[in-house]
C-alpha cells in the first residue's frame, strides 16, 4: 500500500491538492501558536476597548493595488510608541516653567496621499497628575499651512475626543463633516482631499511637577488589514485564520469517526450475521430515510449549538448511513476468502478475524472514501453557521458568511466579506477532492485507465 500511495506523484492535480492541504495545515499550526484560543475569543468577542482603533466595514488593504483611486488607510500614532513609524511621526517636547508649571507640545505628523476621505478621526488622551488638571489646546495644520482650531479641553480623566462628532467644529468647517472638511482642498468646488503633510498639534499645560499627558491619534480609513473588518469593527483576519483549524478539525474528526465506526459495524454484522446483521440493516434503512440536516437543526435549536455537540450529532447520524451497505457488500466477498477459512481452521477468535484479517483488507477502499468525505463535513459546519446554528463563541468561516448575509454585505458592495471565506471553503473542498479522486484511481484498479 505504501508504494501505491507514492503513485500519487503521477497526478499533478493531486500534488496541487496536497500543497493546498499542507498550506492549510501550516496556517492552522501558525494560528494556534501565535493567536491562542483564549486570545482569539477575547479579540473576536471583546468590547469597545478591543476595537476602538479599528475602522468599521473597511475593505482589505490590498484592494488599493487594483484601484485607480486609492482608499484611505488607517493611521495610528501614539506618544507611548516609537517616535517614527510607517504611519507618521510623533514628537513630544516638554518646556519646564516656574512653580511646577510646564508646557508639553505634542505633534502627530503624517503624509496623506489618498484620493478619498477617512471614516473618522479620534484622539485618546490619558493625563497623569495629582491635583492640577492638565489643559489641552488642539490645532489642525494642513499642507498649505492653514491652522484650524479644534477644541480646548480640561483632561481630568482618560478621555476620548471624537473629532468627527464635534458639531461645533462642523459649523466652523462650513457644515462639512470634520473628517472631510479638515482634509478638503479649499480651492475645489467638488470636495477632494488635499494631499501632503498634515499635523495634529496638542499644546498641553500642566500645573505641577511630574504631571504628564499621553495621547493617541487614530484616523480610521476605508481599508484595514489583510482581510478587512466587519460591522462590529472586528478584524476578519482573526476569524479566517482560526476558521482554518476549526474547519479541518471538524472535517477530519467527523470523517474519521463516521468512516471507521461504519466500517467496524458493517464488519461485525457480516461476520456474526443472523439477528445482528438484520438489526444493523434495518436501523440503516430507517436512518437513510431520515432528513439529516433538519435533525441537526433540531439539535442546534432545542439543545445546544456547541461545535462539539454538533460534531457528535453529525457522527451519530452518519454512522448508520449508506456506507454500511457498501462495506457490507465488500465484507461478504472477503468473508469467503481462503485466508479467512485458514484462520478459522487454526482456531483464531472472532475478534482476531474481524480486526486482523477482515477489516485491514478494505483499507485501500477506506482511504479514498475518508479523504473525499472530509470536505463534506467542512461544508456542513459552514452550512450550520450560515443557518444561524454555528457555535456562538468560536469564529469560523461560516460565521463570517452568516454575519455578512445578516448585515446586507452584498447589497452595500462589501463583497470581500463574503468572497474571502467562501473562496477558502471552495479551495479546501477542491484540494481534498483532487487528492481523493487520485487515491480512488490508485486503489481502485477499475478506475486506473480512466
Amino acid at each position: 500500500m505504501k508504494y501505491r500511495i507514492l503513485e500519487i506523484r503521477r497526478y499533478p492535480s493531486a500534488v496541487a491538492g496536497l500543497v493546498i492541504i499542507a498550506l492549510l495545515l501550516g496556517i492552522s499550526i501558525y494560528t494556534i501558536i501565535t493567536i491562542p484560543y483564549s486570545e482569539a475569543i477575547r479579540i473576536w468577542r471583546g468590547g469597545e476597548e478591543e476595537v476602538q482603533d479599528v475602522p468599521k466595514n473597511a475593505q482589505p488593504v490590498w484592494v488599493n493595488f487594483f484601484r485607480k483611486t486609492k482608499l484611505t488607510e488607517t493611521i495610528i500614532l501614539n506618544t507611548l510608541e516609537d517616535a517614527d513609524n510607517a504611519n507618521g511621526q510623533v514628537t513630544k517636547v516638554v518646556t519646564t516653567g516656574a512653580s511646577g508649571k510646564s508646557v508639553i507640545d505634542i505633534t502627530f505628523a503624517f503624509e496623506y496621499l489618498y484620493d478619498t476621505f477617512p471614516q473618522a478621526l479620534t484622539l485618546h488622551m490619558t493625563p497623569i497628575y495629582q491635583s492640577g488638571t492638565p489643559f489641552v489646546t488642539a490645532t489642525w495644520v494642513t499642507p498649505d499651512n492653514r491652522e484650524i482650531p479644534l477644541k480646548d479641553l480640561k483632561i481630568q480623566a482618560p478621555e476620548t475626543y471624537r473629532i468627527s462628532q464635534d458639531t461645533r467644529l462642523r459649523k466652523n468647517l462650513e457644515n462639512q463633516p470634520p473628517e472631510q472638511g479638515l482634509f478638503a482642498d479649499p480651492f475645489l468646488e467638488t470636495p477632494a482631499p488635499l494631499k501632503g503633510r498634515y499635523e495634529l498639534r496638542l499644546h498641553v499645560t500642566v500645573f505641577e511637577e511630574g504631571a504628564d499627558l499621553d495621547a493617541k491619534f487614530v484616523m480610521h480609513g476605508q481599508v484595514y488589514g489583510l482581510a478587512g473588518t466587519d460591522h462590529k469593527r472586528r478584524d476578519l483576519t482573526v476569524a479566517l485564520l482560526w476558521g482554518t483549524p476549526i474547519a479541518l478539525s471538524f472535517g477530519l474528526l467527523a470523517a474519521l469517526g463516521t468512516t471507521l465506526t461504519t466500517m467496524v459495524i458493517a464488519a461485525l454484522g457480516v461476520w456474526f450475521g443472523g439477528w445482528l446483521d438484520g438489526l444493523i440493516q434495518r436501523v440503516t434503512e430507517v436512518n437513510m430515510i431520515l432528513p439529516f440536516l433538519p435533525l441537526l437543526i433540531m439539535v442546534g435549536t432545542l439543545y445546544s449549538r456547541s461545535i462539539w455537540i454538533m460534531l457528535g450529532a453529525s457522527i451519530l447520524l452518519s454512522v448508520f448511513g449508506a456506507g454500511i451497505k457498501g462495506y457490507r457488500a465488500i465484507f461478504l466477498q472477503v468473508k469467503e476468502s481462503a485466508y479467512i477459512e485458514a484462520a478459522r481452521s487454526y482456531g483464531a477468535s472472532n475478534t482476531r478475524i474481524v480486526f486482523t484479517y477482515l477489516i485491514p483488507r478494505i483499507i485501500p477502499v477506506l482511504i479514498p472514501a475518508l479523504v473525499n468525505v472530509i470536505p463534506t463535513f467542512v461544508f456542513l459546519e459552514a452550512t450550520l453557521a450560515v443557518l444561524g446554528l454555528g457555535d456562538p463563541v468560536i469564529p469560523t468561516w461560516g460565521k463570517i458568511i452568516d454575519d455578512a448575509r445578516s448585515n446586507g454585505a452584498l447589497f452595500q458592495g462589501q463583497y470581500y466579506w463574503v468572497l474571502e471565506p467562501s473562496s477558502i471553503l471552495m479551495l479546501t473542498g477542491l484540494a481534498f477532492a483532487m487528492v481523493g479522486f487520485a487515491l480512488d484511481r490508485i486503489f481502485n484498479p477499475k478506475l486506473r485507465g480512466i
